[in-house]
């Protein structure tokens, strides 16, 4: 997504004297506060995450309200995953007891998230024999059987996700459903309720169930009011202009359009990102 962004933004160097380069990080977490302390300029976060930092919470609940955060624009929708081996028994949340799960990266979304549900559902970290690695890492760990399951939430489809279910042992996505998902909605927002295009995976053991129900968070692009106005007007526009090339640039953003990247409450927009929607008409 970030090279997708860059690739844009550099084809007009020359008329804006900006040039992009794209750095993999740890997620979230780690995005939101390198932006904020002048290491990146620009991160890909998730909202639920953007919400915290903004108000205060969460990781950032002995900082205080993050009030230089800005969002740039919304995209694409970020499902909770949860990937586990058929043999596993896991057909649900509540099935995670006692079993080898990857809750995610120290700093990531997917940990926030996968806490979060555990939560909800009664679960304790304790009650698993939890894991905190990278999800990228997952894929293998559940083909050698050193793992049951994995949370991560991402974008579909997702070359992690494509992995694991590829291997000798048959996986499956498992469906996050049930009335203490409501209840999280309700209480938490940014998330919505949605389904995982289990279709795009014809080697998971379920594949012919077409889509999973899950949850979902929309990935934002985040940057600090430190940036100037006149950058982060030029990203904006570049993008945005090019909406149809950028849709191309990843399978994840098929179905993204104009009024989903401008339908964001979590924090306010950057004044740069601001001025482009209010001259197009996106914002009153």
């Amino acid at each position: 997504m970030g090279g997708a962004i860059a690739r844009l933004v550099n084809a007009k160097k020359a008329q804006y004297n900006i040039k992009a380069t794209v750095e993999s990080t740890g997620g979230s977490v780690y995005n939101i506060n390198s932006v904020l302390s002048g290491d990146l300029e620009f991160g890909i976060a998730q909202a639920d995450l953007t919400y915290q930092a903004y108000h205060g919470q969460g990781a950032w609940k002995d900082k205080g309200s993050q009030k230089k955060l800005a969002v740039v624009f919304g995209l694409h929708n970020e499902f909770v995953t949860l990937v586990a081996s058929v043999n596993s028994g896991i057909n649900g949340i509540p099935d995670l007891k006692g079993k080898r799960v990857n809750l995610g990266g120290v700093g990531s979304g997917q940990l926030e998230n996968s806490r979060d549900l555990l939560k909800v559902f009664g679960l304790k970290e304790s009650d698993l024999k939890a894991e905190y690695i990278k999800p990228v890492e997952s894929a293998g760990l559940i083909q050698d059987e050193r793992l049951d399951a994995f949370f991560y939430t991402v974008g579909h489809p997702n070359g992690s996700v494509s992995e694991a279910t590829s291997g000798r042992i048959k996986v499956k996505i498992v469906p996050i459903i049930g009335t203490p998902v409501e209840k999280l909605i309700k209480e938490l927002p940014y998330y919505s309720k949605g389904y995982i295009p289990v279709s795009l995976y014809p080697n998971a053991a379920n594949a012919k169930d077409g889509k999973v129900p899950s949850i979902g968070i929309q990935a934002l692009l985040v940057t600090s009011t430190d940036v100037p106005a006149d950058v982060v007007y030029a990203i904006t526009k570049e993008v945005m202009e090019n909406i149809q090339e950028f849709k191309k640039l990843h399978p994840a953003l098929g179905g993204l359009d104009l009024e989903d990247m401008v339908n964001v409450n979590v924090a306010p927009f950057h004044p740069g990102a601001l001025k482009y929607f209010k001259e197009k008409g996106l914002i009153k």
